[in-house]
């Protein structure tokens, strides 16, 4: 998941006069915006000669320094400031031991506790490097001094993916050793003499490829390859920003209506992202899979309509908190709003998700009988603890790794997951990972947990698609791509046409679509670390069957 809190320096700040006690020095803070990603903060606090206070924040993570405080004020051991630069607010109380507990407010509330900083250590900050594992993939290793000791998190950018904890960070002189356990990574190095860089190797799933990081924003080049699907405008059809409500989540969302040409009213279709924070687009790997799907299909006569995930671009709610149950819903508000214009067929509403997407689709369907069809595209069709542990399987092979490597692999996230499903007492739980995960630090074991224990996390591991698929009577077509690691069809699409078979439905296809990846994009292993090297965004022949087979669903 890329979670990103925008972060841009504008004015220099202005401040309040205030009781300043002792709360002048520098603080240390982590935002945790999503399960697996958190922005490790500092908040530096001055105090003029006239007893006003001044403030400036960094966040490590995004290597942006001296993001300005338009307002702050400490009384009565409560510490509130403002940031007009970002749009938010924060507001906190000292505690007994000096640290400053409270939220803070941008898009949604999020719990923020501020400590005394840690003096950084000479390699804290964003290093980043290019691995080459026969395309090219930008790492990033955000390294940050805790009171526990280093501490780190690695951002893949052309894989969407940010924060993934690091479990256990060594230093010993110039040799530095960062293990993320969660996706069975480490990486050795030799830290220069002079602190500009780090040469070492990143070994995952068997491989090892040589890797130099660097320091800085601007230590790789950013310009990815080209995406010759995504549309131009003009458009030849109708393309509305709009909004609507989800009354229960008591939260609105921000979406895209594309309205072909010509007289309607027409059969209509809401896009359903899969996991991680996505935008209306599902932007990931610098693909906008979404955006080219609407086109294709707006073109061909089907309204589309495509949200953003709550707490992502104009749409509110905490997406922290949520689990793919309440995503449910937020769809369910989709194709309510959908009822309302004129343009639309009411008796031709359905639903097209990919991957999670997929899994919500069935789920809506099941409950509400005027969903006339579903398309499920690299949906599962088995619970999550299975399909995440033949991600790490198939995974791994696609990477190179030996059958018996990959296999071990999955024997180890197998025992990890079994621990999270079975175990009822926290106390307990939290020792046996503890003991799991042993080599980690206590602050990087706590992030692992947190995220191993989250309400999202805990739902997907134990949800079984099949009750729902068999209570669906609207027509199905279920693709999945022949190379798809992250969800293989030889183990989903069976399970899925079982279910269906199951409930009675006689008006399904399955299919199974040759040499395409988990994006539908052409490919040679499957591997995720294909995604953003291939300039295809969506196989023609993927959208093709989806058109054809929505308009035929009388």
């Amino acid at each position: 998941m890329k979670t990103t809190l925008i972060l841009t320096v504008l004015a220099a700040a202005t401040v309040a006069n205030a009781q300043t006690q002792d709360i002048a020095g520098d603080w240390q803070g982590t935002l945790k915006p999503a399960p697996g990603a958190e922005l490790h903060l500092l908040l530096h606090i001055s105090k003029t000669g006239d007893g006003t206070l001044k403030a400036t924040v960094d966040s490590v993570d995004q290597s942006a320094k001296g993001i300005p405080i338009s307002a702050i004020a400490f009384q009565d051991s409560t510490l509130t400031f403002t940031s007009d630069a970002v749009h938010g607010k924060y507001e906190g109380k000292m505690n007994a031991a000096g640290a400053i507990e409270g939220t803070w407010t941008q898009s949604g509330p999020l719990p923020l506790t501020w400590t005394r900083a840690v003096k950084a250590s000479d390699i804290d900050g964003a290093w980043e490097g290019v691995l080459d594992v026969g395309q090219k993939l930008r790492l990033v290793i955000h390294l940050t001094t805790t009171k526990d000791g280093l501490a780190a998190t690695l951002d893949s950018p052309d894989q969407g993916a940010s924060g993934i904890a690091a479990t256990a960070v060594k230093r010993d002189g110039a040799s530095l050793t960062v293990e993320v356990a969660n996706i069975g990574a480490k990486y050795e190095g030799k830290i220069a003499n002079d602190y500009s860089s780090i040469d070492g190797t990143f070994a995952q799933g068997g491989g090892q490829f040589p890797l130099v990081l660097k320091r800085g924003a601007e230590a790789v080049k950013k310009e990815g390859p080209r995406r010759p699907q995504n549309p131009a405008k003009p458009y030849p059809y109708r393309a509305e920003d709009v909004k609507y409500p989800n009354p229960g989540a008591k939260i609105e969302l921000a979406a895209t209506l594309t309205i072909p040409n010509g007289k309607g009213p027409f059969p209509a279709v809401v896009l359903i992202t899969g996991s991680g924070q996505q935008d209306r687009d599902e932007t990931v790997f610098g693909h906008k899979p979404f955006l080219v799907l609407a086109d294709y299909l707006t073109r061909q006569g089907i309204a589309v309509l495509r949200s953003d995930d709550r707490g992502a671009g104009g749409s509110g709610g905490n997406f922290a908190v949520a689990t793919t149950a309440d995503f449910a819903t937020d769809v369910e508000s989709a194709v309510a709003y959908l009822k309302t214009r004129p343009e639309v067929d009411v008796h031709r509403i359905g639903l097209a998700g990919h991957s999670e997407g997929g899994v919500i689709a069935p789920m809506v369907a099941a409950r509400n009988r005027d969903i006339a069809f579903i398309v499920m595209m690299a949906g599962t069709g088995v619970s999550g603890d299975r399909i995440i542990v033949a991600q790490v399987v198939a995974g791994a092979e696609a990477a190179g790794a030996s059958h018996e490597a990959a296999e071990a692999a999955g024997v180890q996230q197998r025992r990890i997951l079994d621990l999270v499903e079975q175990e009822k007492d926290e106390a307990v739980l939290r020792e046996k990972l503890k003991a799991e995960l042993k080599d980690a630090p206590a602050a990087q074991f706590d992030i692992v947990y947190k995220q191993l224990t989250s309400p999202w996390y805990r739902y997907f591991l134990t949800y079984d698609p099949a009750p729902a698929l068999r209570k669906v009577t609207c027509p199905v077509l279920a693709l999945n791509g022949e190379k798809d690691t992250q969800v293989p069809s030889k183990l989903n699409l069976p399970a899925i046409r079982q279910a269906l078979q199951e409930g009675g439905n006689r008006h399904f296809e399955t299919d199974e679509l040759a040499g395409l990846n988990h994006l539908f994009q052409h490919c040679k292993t499957g591997a995720v670390g294909e995604y953003q090297g291939i300039e295809e965004t969506f196989a023609p022949e993927a959208m093709e069957k989806i058109a054809t087979w929505i308009l035929a669903q009388k």
